[in-house]
């Protein structure tokens, strides 16, 4: 499951405990990036408060299916293909098109997504990508061109947060050799968008 010691639902007590139950699914499933976090809970909290208000807010202004593609794209040119599986899928659930969603992994992949996105989402693809590759080269003219194809200040913030967590999330990932084994689902994101401090995974 990764490199370091993690504590199991089974074994934990005290704030974890009561941090895994406010995350888990329905049949008791705990992703492994989350519980990688489990000998500083601390960590998970900020974690899942990032998280929640980043990625599964009701005040943004992007659609869910799109904000996972976003992410899917930055974990994809990083090589975490954790978070990329997770975040497709997380995505293809959101777009409830499952041919369109192929599509669009396949020019993922080929980092010719622009063939199946408008100006302005390609515009921030190309942001995520320069963000994600080549941060310290961003400059104004950057946001000014988000700004040309659409995108107001707000928008652009949005992106930028979606961008800057899924490079932590990556780099927490690879950093401690976090698979997949022992999950059965992928893609499960808490669906109640109005609170908060809901955390709760769900299909």
């Amino acid at each position: 499951m990764s490199w370091i010691k993690t504590i199991s639902d089974e074994d934990a007590s005290g704030k974890l405990k009561s941090i895994y139950k406010k995350i888990k699914s329905p049949d008791g499933q705990i992703d492994n990036v989350l519980s990688i976090h489990s000998l500083r809970p601390h960590t998970l909290t900020g974690h899942m408060s990032l998280y929640k208000n980043v990625l599964h807010h009701a005040d943004n202004t992007f659609e869910n299916w799109f904000l996972e593609l976003v992410g899917a794209y930055t974990s994809f040119l990083n090589e975490c293909m954790y978070c990329y599986e997770h975040h497709f899928e997380g995505m293809k659930r959101f777009l409830k098109n499952d041919k369109r969603a192929e599509k669009i992994r396949a020019f993922l992949e080929q980092h010719l997504l622009h063939n199946v996105l408008n100006e302005k989402e390609t515009a921030i693809i190309e942001y995520a990508k320069k963000l994600t590759t080549s941060p310290a080269e961003i400059t104004e003219e950057n946001i000014n061109y988000l700004r040309e194809n659409g995108l107001n200040d707000g928008e652009i913030l949005e992106i930028n947060q979606v961008v800057a967590y899924f490079n932590y999330a990556n780099r927490t990932v690879l950093g401690l050799g976090v698979n997949t084994i022992g999950e059965k689902h992928l893609g499960l994101s808490p669906k109640n968008q109005e609170n908060e401090d809901a955390w709760e995974h769900e299909y």
